[in-house]
């Protein structure tokens, strides 16, 4: 059976099953997929947590969402902020949706001193994870990109102290490709230590989202950005879909989801590939030896 066939052509949330009784965390859900998420989440049941940066713009998100929501506030590129998150959350979390991330932004650090794709995008969300971990008995939903296959990681400068950072797509591409080492990491260790926790990943094609919003002060890719989307893109709602298709149907562990259309750009979602070096067991490690030493934060389990 082929990846593709493994999924229902088709798939949208409607056929999400009812979530009632659980709690789920999304990470940058004030608006656009993340936000979309939320919305379906908590049709079907859930209570949702949207973790954000700026709480009043959460409480904005959260009025315009049917069912059962909570703000709390969570600054991925601060790693006391996501110590304090953490530290105190006291219930159970049936799903932990790792969905925060930036787009190519002026060069800049994160209050620890991570270039802002790698320390928001990957570091955020590892310190995230492992701290919540004890807590989390369903499944880790982790976005990534189809631009992961653009990526490589390089350990001797993950954070473009001496690398160009230009326009920041290498940026992008290396943190993307570090959400899926990340996840296959994760799985690794979940398996070794008998966990019944899921740990997957998703990602949304191309969608119209504000995402692009990071990257606003460089005018020309702002203008790009703009005509592809209305060319080429899917609504927030369709992006939002291969996470939830991740985060609630089948998976294999690691499992990636992504559009089932040409490129991976729209579709409904289908079981996808990755890249040979977001598949690569040694370097999922390595950089997991890396992100503990850089966040000072390990695997709990």
């Amino acid at each position: 059976m082929t990846a593709t066939t493994a999924v229902q052509p088709g798939w949208t949330a409607e056929r999400m099953p009812r979530l009632d009784g659980s709690t789920i965390i999304v990470t940058g859900a004030n608006s656009g997929i993340g936000l979309e998420a939320v919305r379906a989440f908590a049709r079907h049941g859930a209570h949702v947590v949207l973790a954000v940066r700026d709480e009043d713009r959460g409480r904005d998100a959260a009025a315009t969402v049917e069912g059962s929501t909570e703000v709390r506030r969570l600054d991925l590129a601060d790693l006391a902020s996501v110590r304090r998150f953490a530290a105190e959350w006291t219930d159970d979390i049936d799903i932990l949706v790792n969905n925060a991330g930036v787009l190519m932004p002026p060069f800049g650090r994160t209050t620890d001193g991570f270039e802002l794709h790698f320390g928001i995008n990957h570091l955020g969300h590892f310190a995230l994870t492992n701290l919540l971990l004890p807590r989390i008995r369903g499944r880790v939903v982790t976005v990534a990109s189809g631009e992961h296959r653009r990526g490589r990681i390089d350990f001797d400068d993950l954070n473009f102290t001496t690398r160009r950072y230009g326009w920041g797509s290498a940026a992008y591409g290396q943190s993307k490709l570090a959400n899926l080492l990340f996840t296959l990491e994760l799985q690794r260790r979940l398996d070794a230590s008998g966990s019944h926790v899921l740990a997957t990943a998703a990602h949304p094609g191309m969608a119209a989202t504000n995402l692009g919003s990071s990257s606003k002060k460089n005018l020309i890719l702002k203008a790009v950005a703009k005509v592809a989307v209305r060319l080429f893109a899917q609504d927030a709602t369709s992006g939002a879909a291969p996470t939830l298709y991740a985060a609630t149907e089948p998976m294999p562990g690691a499992g990636y989801a992504g559009p089932g259309g040409r490129w991976e750009m729209t579709g409904p979602p289908v079981l996808v590939g990755r890249s040979d070096e977001a598949a690569d067991a040694a370097i999922a490690a390595r950089l997991w030896a890396a992100s503990e030493e850089l966040t000072g934060v390990g695997y709990p389990l």
